[in-house]
């Protein structure tokens, strides 16, 4: 079964908040656990998902300290949750999490149309004038570095517009990244300057179509975009419909949207999972961040938090959900697929 991170980018109002809340309903109508995480500075993927206002996540972005903590574990390289940066890499004694982890469930999320919702959070008033929002985004990608996803597991995260997702590493933890681009010479060019930031970290790009309302639009998109267009979603008045605020379900979406999820569902079923890529880049941008910033914010050498003995891949078989407890040993998948523990240094 394919398990995959997507991260959905476009430029501000393409829809790409919609076409999250879309896919993620659909994912979980197939009946696997579907994680959606609202990382966009609007933060209206509740909204889209019909949420309740009331019934709002706790932000993640909030208790940074309290999930760094967590995921430490037991790990001798990190000395505390302070010395945690958005970047440190899983070790020997950290806590690996699945998608249906209950710290973070449990915590975090608030269940909608069958979607565990997670939130960075919006800015708060302390915020404002003193802080960026990839502070908050830091506790995705915390969540995601330590996240050892299952076969039949989904995690879809919408991300900040436009190339702000560059900001930091996280545009790197995905499997797959589908960039909604309009019909228009804007949306083309966030594509563009995304696909060649993108390039250069071998992160793979399918570009959705979406508001496009006739042939012409599909051949100017066609031509701007060439082999990276995967498919169009026309003008949806049912989508509209739920934009202000109407009762929807997805049996509302008229067939052509439908076809297009299935669409996204394929291309995200047909990807490989590529451990060995993401534990590199893991370390290539602790690295980097290390060496620009953290080492001097923290005190301390931070290139000391990676663990060379360390190996990113499939968690020992502790049920679904389960997270590997504090402490224990990390794995290594061996060729047969079977799980050895490697211990912990002394």
């Amino acid at each position: 079964m394919p398990r995959m991170r997507v991260a959905f980018v476009g430029k501000g109002g393409s829809g790409k908040t919609t076409l999250s809340s879309l896919f993620a309903r659909y994912l979980a109508r197939q009946g696997g656990p579907v994680v959606a995480v609202d990382a966009d500075i609007n933060q209206h993927l509740g909204m889209a998902l019909g949420l309740d206002p009331a019934a709002a996540p706790v932000p993640l972005g909030a208790h940074l300290d309290e999930i760094k903590e967590y995921l430490r574990g037991d790990n001798r390289r990190i000395g505390s949750a302070a010395a945690m940066v958005k970047t440190t890499p899983p070790g020997r004694g950290s806590r690996l999490v699945g998608v249906t982890d209950p710290f973070f469930l449990g915590r975090f999320a608030t269940e909608v149309q069958g979607v565990h919702l997670m939130v960075t959070g919006p800015f708060a008033e302390e915020d404002l004038g003193v802080a960026c929002y990839h502070s908050k985004v830091g506790a995705v990608e915390l969540f995601l570095n330590h996240l050892v996803d299952g076969p039949g597991e989904y995690v879809i995260v919408d991300m900040t517009a436009g190339a702000d997702a560059f900001a930091s590493g996280l545009f790197t933890r995905f499997d797959l990244t589908f960039l909604v681009a309009e019909p228009t010479r804007q949306g083309v060019g966030v594509y563009r300057q995304y696909r060649d930031h993108a390039r250069e970290f071998d992160v793979p790009v399918a570009v959705v179509g979406n508001k496009v309302h006739s042939a012409a639009d599909v051949a100017f998109l066609r031509e701007q975009v060439g082999d990276d267009l995967l498919v169009c979603l026309e003008h949806s008045p049912a989508v509209r419909a739920m934009e202000q605020g109407r009762p929807f379900t997805l049996d509302d979406l008229e067939p052509s949207g439908r076809q297009a999820l299935g669409v996204l569902a394929a291309q995200v079923a047909g990807r490989p999972k590529d451990w060995a890529k993401f534990g590199r880049q893991a370390v290539e941008f602790h690295i980097r961040n290390a060496r620009a910033w953290a080492n001097r914010a923290t005190g301390a050498d931070l290139i000391g938090q990676i663990d060379p003995d360390f190996v990113f891949g499939e968690r020992p078989a502790t049920g679904a959900g389960r997270p590997v407890a504090a402490g224990a040993a990390s794995t290594r998948l061996s060729p047969s697929r079977h799980l050895e523990p490697i211990t912990p240094p002394a």
